[in-house]
């Protein structure tokens, strides 16, 4: 690292921080503006770089702030979910969406609309009784129909079904699959199509970064799809990672099949978490995570951008679902950026 990259980087740094908590506004905080983001660097290779967003991060400007400066697409991290969306029966709330995608327009961004079949985070109407597969049917072309209809011309791509395979590569035993079969997933996709023709549709899971059995069951997924003309046009790999399992070295080849098949790839929602404390040998190791991950986007022609799950600790949701874990992302709970996050700007650069 020269000198002066290692000035550039400590002056963005301070300015960041100083902006974000408020300290410097007007014509410095204008110039900081002038900085290149995360986003801006990843659009001279032809990606784009995002985060997920949730409705009650909306009332943080500085937050907000660095969410605008720094990234060119967002997700909805809970606000487009069948719960907040379809809470009862035939009645639609676009409130929350609604926001994301004023926010996003507000700030010349683009919006990764999620999800629109999932098996988590349902309404109560929907999972406390039994359907009938003509009913249940019904129900999900409806809402595909009344959701992607909504946004229509106003996203950039859709997560249409959201992780639907189980480790070992069966198909995960979900209200969808149990009463419609897997053609749910092909049905959901014409559906999405349909209301909205000129959104990317794609499917997105977990655990897919390294070639096995879960990552090839969506590779013979995409195989047959593709064959039966089924609009498809991405596959989104979470990124959900963990320094104590390792990580994925087999994801650039995997990334790479995928593009073979005349698909778009992506990382959907990233973040590395550790075992608390964090120590500055688990910051190093996840920044060299985070720089891995961008560069194997970088090197496949179709892997076309990265999304964190959010972009700062204080807002990540894995304190709450793993006991004695955080500290996932590339900035700390104070948006004060971390290794990780001058790891993504070298990746970038």
């Amino acid at each position: 690292m020269s000198k002066t990259g290692t000035r550039l980087r400590l002056a963005g740094a301070i300015a960041a921080v100083l902006v974000a908590v408020g300290v410097v506004t007007g014509p410095a905080a204008q110039a900081h503006d002038r900085q290149p983001g995360l986003a801006d660097l990843a659009h001279r290779h032809g990606r784009y770089f995002g985060s997920a967003v949730d409705n009650p991060a909306l009332a943080d400007s500085p937050y907000l702030k660095i969410l605008g400066d720094q990234f060119d697409m967002i997700t909805p991290a809970n606000g487009m979910k069948w719960y907040a969306t379809e809470p009862q029966q035939g009645v639609f709330d676009w409130t929350d969406g609604d926001a994301i995608v004023k926010l996003a327009r507000a700030n010349h961004q683009r919006v990764r609309a999620h999800t629109l079949v999932w098996h988590s985070q349902l309404p109560d109407w929907l999972t406390s009784r039994q359907w009938t597969a003509g009913e249940l049917r019904s129900i999900l072309k409806k809402h595909i129909f009344a959701e992607a209809g909504h946004y229509r011309g106003k996203v950039y791509s859709w997560d249409v079904v959201n992780e639907a395979f189980n480790e070992d590569g069966t198909y995960r035993e979900t209200l969808w699959y149990k009463t419609l079969g897997p053609g749910y997933i092909a049905d959901a996709l014409r559906w999405a199509h349909q209301a909205d023709p000129h959104a990317k549709l794609y499917l997105n899971d977990y655990n897919l970064e390294a070639i096995g059995p879960k990552s090839d069951a969506y590779y013979q997924l995409a195989q047959d799809l593709k064959a039966q003309g089924v609009p498809l046009d991405g596959i989104g790999f979470q990124g959900h990672l963990a320094l104590q399992y390792g990580y994925p070295t087999t994801l650039e080849d995997n990334l790479r099949r995928f593009t073979e098949l005349g698909l778009d790839t992506a990382l959907t929602e990233v973040d590395v978490r550790m075992q608390l404390p964090a120590t500055d040998e688990k910051l190093a190791r996840q920044a060299t995570w985070y720089r891995d991950l961008t560069e194997a986007c970088l090197a496949v022609r179709h892997c076309v951008g990265v999304t964190i799950w959010d972009y700062t600790d204080k807002y990540s949701w894995v304190p709450g679902v793993f006991q004695g874990e955080g500290a996932p992302l590339p900035w700390d709970d104070q948006l004060r950026p971390k290794p990780a996050y001058y790891a993504l700007y070298e990746a970038l650069d």
